[in-house]
Order: structure tokens, then sequence, then C-alpha cells
């Protein structure tokens, strides 16, 4: 199911998100077309792998401060045009009014949190994978927790496949959406981690996971109520 837009019009100009979406923009364009970038070493040294921390525990040395600086970084990075259009379109789509109901700082700051806490997520269920995980993804999933639990009356304007031709359009309730849409993270996850133990490639489910139920659960902490009364 692709989602087209939802019915709710956010009171304020949404600086951050659009901000978000440029420099997750920026950072992809120079990582692909800089002269002096090679994507792939671009990707391992700012992705955070899990690997790596698990190897760091294990040897129990002196960890610094810049070794988890990938953490953050990793949020900004990623594998693909698809992979890039997809967080952004959906980051545009939920991120206007969740920046509304915070305002602008703490919006910020509870996105950045998000995808730290969507990385750790990824990180304790795969501890041994040696693939750098990349994406906006785990932050965005925040966004979409705190709007499950923001907005739950809100329609969203959804493309649905058909097994005709012509895709269906319908609006569907947010709470039905993001709800099918946690699920299907968790239900991948759990397929994921029984088939890979761990080690496995692709699409970090855990992170989205854990980014969304961190979302639902502490963006009241952010949220700034005085304004919105």
């Amino acid at each position: 199911m692709l989602p087209l837009r939802d019915e709710i019009r956010s009171r304020r100009w949404p600086f951050v998100t659009v901000l978000l979406i440029f420099i997750n923009t920026a950072v992809f364009l120079y990582s692909i077309l800089s002269p002096d970038v090679q994507f792939n070493e671009f990707v391992y040294q700012y992705g955070m792998i899990p690997a790596y921390y698990s190897k760091l525990l294990r040897n129990g040395g002196p960890i610094a401060l810049n070794d988890f600086y990938p953490f953050i970084t990793s949020i900004f990075l990623h594998g693909g045009f698809f992979h890039l259009i997809s967080n952004m379109w959906v980051l545009w789509l939920f991120g206007d009014n969740v920046e509304d109901r915070m305002g602008h700082f703490k919006f910020l700051l509870f996105y950045i949190l998000s995808g730290v806490i969507a990385g750790i997520i990824h990180f304790l269920f795969n501890p041994l994978s040696p693939y750098p995980t990349v994406g906006a993804s785990g932050a965005i999933a925040g966004v979409m927790g705190a709007y499950f639990i923001l907005y739950p009356g809100a329609r969203i304007l959804t493309l649905v496949p058909s097994i005709f031709i012509i895709p269906i359009i319908v609006h569907i309730p947010a709470v039905v959406y993001l709800l099918f849409w946690f699920l299907s993270q968790l239900y991948s996850g759990t397929i994921q981690t029984l088939a890979g133990g761990g080690a496995v490639s692709g699409v970090a489910w855990w992170a989205h996971v854990g980014g969304f139920i961190f979302g639902a659960v502490c963006h009241g902490y952010f949220e700034n109520k005085r304004y919105w009364r």
C-alpha cells in the first residue's frame, strides 16, 4: 500500500521536516556524484555495522566517543534512489503534523533519538551482521509511531494494489494503516531472525519496530502541550 496524503494540515511550516529532506537528499547526491567519494567506502565508514560493536564489546577495550557517531550519521545515508525517495515521501507525509505538535527543536531531537534507538534495537537483534545499516527509516518509524498515537482518526489516502489493471485509491484510518505497517515489520523481522540467525543483510526490520515503539511510547515527552492548547 502506498500512502498518498493525509487529511490533517499543519498550522506551521514544517521547517525541520523540509530541512531533513534536504539534508538526506544532499548527502545521497554527494555520496554518488562526488569524484572524491567511493560510495561503498562512504557507506562502510558512516553506516552502522553491528559486528563492529560486537567486536568492541567482546574485546573489552576502550571505546571512543567517535565510535558511536555511525548511530547518527547512518540516519542520513541511503543505498539508492528508491530507498531515498520512499523514505523522504513518508517523512513528508507524517513529519509535518508531528513537528506541528512538538515544535521545531523538539521534533529534531525526537527524530534523531528515534533513529539512534532504532539503530540500537537493530544491533541487539543482529549483533553479528557485517553489513552497514543505513537509512532514515528507523527515525521515520519513530515519527510514524508518534502519529499513530497523536492522530489515530486521521484518514490516509492510500493507493492499494488490485488484481485488476486499475489500482484502488481508498481512505484508510491512520490507526489501521500504521498498525498494519507495524505488524508487517514485526512479522518480517521475526522471520528474518529465525532464518538468518542475526547475521543477515537486507531491510532492518527490527530498527523499524524499535523506532515505531519508541515514537508511540515516548512522543509525549517531546510534545509541546502548552503550544497545542
